[in-house]
């Protein structure tokens, strides 16, 4: 079969090589699955750069590829609630990553199916950014009635995360370029804030939860109008020691993320707040869910510009340059 490799790393990023390889192994837990699109991420790129090394390190050669759709062609003689030629789609695990491929085998409780309702195309823009939205929402234990401030909410985290806080019955309010307000509120958005006219931490506080896209730069002002006590998680943030526990990690590296994070929790520490990073993980359970809010609610997604397997380098240079209107998709 054909896949996308990462042969050696690279600061500046890399080309992969299209090659044909052996299709993959079948454990008796797994089912293997024909791709029929595979997103592609910032995450891509934080691999092929060697800065997520920490976190999950990777050995060379390496197909790439976090999250695709496709078609089930096989299941192993342990798997229950998946059958040939059902639809699809998946984050892949941390450890065995691989959606820029025409086949994968995936654990099955990493597996969910795609409603009903989304093409191939669409399904392939879910799964990472759903999950991420759902993990941080449960490290928030959020509940129905209260508010969230997604920053930059306007992106690929922002569709998914929009909608499904509206579902959870959260007001939400969002930044980002005035020339999307329209689009993020019909996701669901109660409040836009222009990032280029307004600022937001001179009108807003008392936010119960805080979900951050953008980092550093922001993160103090996303505390300053994070109620007492409430909840921040970054996606662009430094992992800190609470990470590191919650990820498994050696004391060594628990130790370094401690280091790492430590001004953040200070900054969570005045008010007493919580400062979470988050690292996305696959869980068919959630994507399960993903797939019935998606079905209840008919959520619509974007989908920016699609390549073919063989112009992935050309996917991966559009993505890493931002201003996306959508998911950036290889068709398999």
């Amino acid at each position: 079969m054909k896949a996308a490799i990462l042969n050696k790393y690279d600061k500046n990023g890399t080309g992969l090589e299209i090659k044909d390889i052996d299709m993959p192994k079948m454990g008796n837990d797994d089912v293997l699955v024909k791709i029929v699109y595979a997103g592609v991420n910032p995450l891509d790129n934080m691999i092929i750069r060697e800065e997520v090394k920490l976190i999950t390190p990777y050995k060379l050669p390496l197909v790439m590829g976090n999250e695709f759709s496709g078609v089930v062609e096989e299941v192993g003689s342990n798997v229950s609630g998946f059958k040939k030629g059902d639809r699809v789609y998946a984050r892949m695990p941390l450890d065995k990553i691989g959606a820029f491929a025409e086949y994968v085998s995936i654990n099955k409780d990493a597996l969910a199916h795609i409603p009903d309702y989304l093409d191939f195309d669409k399904a392939a823009c879910v799964p990472l950014t759903a999950l991420t939205a759902m993990q941080a929402f449960e490290l928030m234990n959020i509940k129905s009635g209260e508010s969230i401030f997604i920053s930059g909410g306007t992106g690929s985290l922002g569709a998914m995360a929009i909608p499904i806080a509206k579902s959870f019955g959260l007001k939400v309010m969002t930044s980002g370029s005035a020339r999307n307000e329209e689009r993020v509120t019909a996701l669901g958005v109660d409040e836009f804030f222009d990032y280029r006219t307004q600022n937001y931490s001179e009108i807003l506080s008392d936010v119960d939860y805080v979900l951050d896209t953008l980092g550093e730069k922001e993160l103090e002002k996303e505390f300053k109008i994070l109620k007492h006590g409430g909840s921040l998680v970054s996606l662009k943030g430094l992992p800190n020691k609470e990470f590191a526990e919650r990820m498994g990690f050696s004391f060594v590296k628990k130790t370094l993320f401690g280091f790492a994070g430590k001004k953040f929790d200070k900054l969570a520490n005045k008010k007493n707040q919580k400062y979470y990073f988050i690292f996305v993980e696959s869980n068919g359970s959630q994507l399960e869910k993903v797939s019935e809010i998606f079905e209840q609610n008919k959520i619509e997604v974007s989908v920016d510009e699609i390549y073919d397997l063989s112009d992935v380098n050309n996917a991966l240079k559009k993505v890493d340059k931002g201003g996306s209107k959508g998911k950036t998709l290889i068709k398999i």
